[in-house]
């Protein structure tokens, strides 16, 4: 791919381009072997929260970040841009991710940190000088369907069984919901202050100027092959380290021996065109609340600083052998969808031009959670398989990564992700035919509930599957 050519990787590169931001002109390549204190390989969100806080925490120390593109070019700069406390595994998982009893509380202050973590984000974003266009207006989720309103009175039923209060999640009724978003068919919504809106190539390209003036250096298109032993070989050179951090999430998979450790699943979004104020009074959104509904085949949304609605969700095919290619970021097909989809939410969308669409790969552990650690014997450290809720566990990640690369023993580095490993995907045809069959029956379970308007029998039978329970 051209240099040329990133900006047309989403509307976020595009739009940060325009704004001055960066001109998305690659960093000088890595030219040789190399030796430093710690090497960070992917410079997404991951890998550049995970040296901004190593560098501000220990100056001496030498890092250097290794990308095999751009900074920002994957899932950290193509996402719909929420910075929530949402995390990939339920709280009843996470209480038993070790074995033994159940960790209630570790469960919990997990849960607690993500909700810290949001605003950790914001207060970086603005300690930097980032223009990320924060805006924590919360996340609302539609009930829109009887079934869907069954699964939201649940979700409540369940989050107060955690003892989590009106200021952490609450049931909103019809009239409220329709005040803050006025979709069709609206029957109630779930709410929670705890997601911020922002405009991830902001902060991105932010995060990787504030990382370089820690001093720590960042190659650009420097694709790295193999991992292990502190080392991390690339076409240029072999770069030594005492820790060597694996950030390539999506990308896991052009590692060296890690093709089956998370599998890249697709997630395509669409962009309007600037709207109108009208528009905008009919719609909602007034505090940039982020959005999404209580269906089984995910969607999300927000209101961009510049009136836009960005909309995306899941609905791309999983590619045969973890495929990664160019062409996977555009599927028509599944943009027609995302069109109809937001024009069903919102009829006023039905003229709205829609001037930018775009995809990328995201990471999926084979138990649908998320895990962060260091392997003190390799040297190799890894955080990842965020299944999309990314952009603020990047950032806990980085201040654990952190931690335990320091040796220090912290509250972040007793969570109960830290140190969990999920077993490997399936081998192929199975993997594709799982991945695959998992999308279809989902599909299926919400053209179940619109005809019983129960919850549906197949989303309980597919819940192991795919991470849930």
């Amino acid at each position: 791919m051209s240099p040329l050519d990133y900006r047309s990787l989403s509307w976020w590169h595009e739009s940060a381009q325009a704004s001055g931001l960066t001109d998305w002109t690659p960093r000088a390549p890595l030219t040789g072997d190399l030796d430093v204190d710690v090497a960070v390989v992917g410079a997404g969100f991951t890998g550049l929260w995970t040296a901004y806080y190593l560098a501000e925490a220990d100056p001496t120390l030498r890092i250097a970040v290794l990308e095999s593109e751009v900074a920002g070019f994957g899932a950290s700069g193509r996402n719909g841009g929420w910075c929530s406390a949402l995390f990939p595994a339920s709280l009843d998982k996470l209480a038993h991710l070790r074995g033994g009893p159940p960790d209630r509380d570790g469960a919990l202050a997990l849960h607690s940190a993500m909700r810290a973590t949001v605003d950790e984000v914001g207060r970086a974003a603005v300690a930097e000088g980032i223009d990320a266009h924060w805006a924590k207006g919360g996340t609302i989720v539609l009930a829109r369907t009887r079934a869907q309103l069954t699964r939201a009175k649940a979700d409540i039923a369940h989050a107060r069984r955690w003892g989590l209060g009106e200021d952490e999640v609450r049931l909103m009724a019809g009239q409220e919901a329709r005040g803050v978003l006025g979709a069709t068919r609206v029957r109630g919504a779930t709410y929670t202050p705890d997601c911020a809106a922002i405009h991830p190539g902001r902060l991105v390209t932010g995060l990787a100027a504030a990382v370089e003036r820690r001093g720590v250096t960042i190659y650009e298109r420097t694709p790295v092959t193999r991992i292990a032993q502190g080392r991390a070989h690339t076409a240029h050179g072999t770069v030594r380290a005492d820790v060597v951090v694996r950030a390539t999430e999506g990308y896991t998979r052009t590692l060296e021996g890690r093709r089956r450790e998370l599998v890249p699943v697709y997630s395509l979004i669409i962009a309007t065109e600037p709207l109108p104020a009208e528009t905008w009074e009919r719609i909602g959104l007034r505090r940039r609340e982020t959005f999404s509904d209580h269906r089984h085949v995910i969607i999300y949304g927000q209101r961009t600083a510049d009136d836009r609605l960005v909309f995306g969700g899941r609905g791309a095919p999983y590619h045969f052998g973890s495929a990664i290619k160019p062409g996977f970021d555009r599927d028509e097909r599944v943009f027609g969808m995302l069109r109809a989809t937001m024009v069903d939410l919102f009829p006023a969308l039905a003229s709205a031009r829609i001037t930018h669409s775009w995809g990328g790969a995201l990471g999926v552990a084979r138990d649908w959670c998320a895990s962060v650690g260091l392997d003190r014997e390799s040297g190799v450290a890894w955080a990842g398989g965020y299944v999309g809720d990314g952009v603020s566990t990047t950032n806990l990640s980085g201040r654990t990564l952190r931690d335990l690369i320091l040796g220090h023993d912290t509250e972040l580095t007793r969570l109960p992700w830290v140190g969990h490993s999920s077993r490997t995907w399936e081998p192929e045809p199975l993997r594709w035919l799982g991945a695959n069959g998992g999308l279809r029956a989902m599909r299926l379970a919400d053209v179940e509930e619109r005809v019983t308007g129960r919850p549906s029998m197949i989303a309980e039978l597919m819940a192991p599957l795919l991470g849930g329970h």
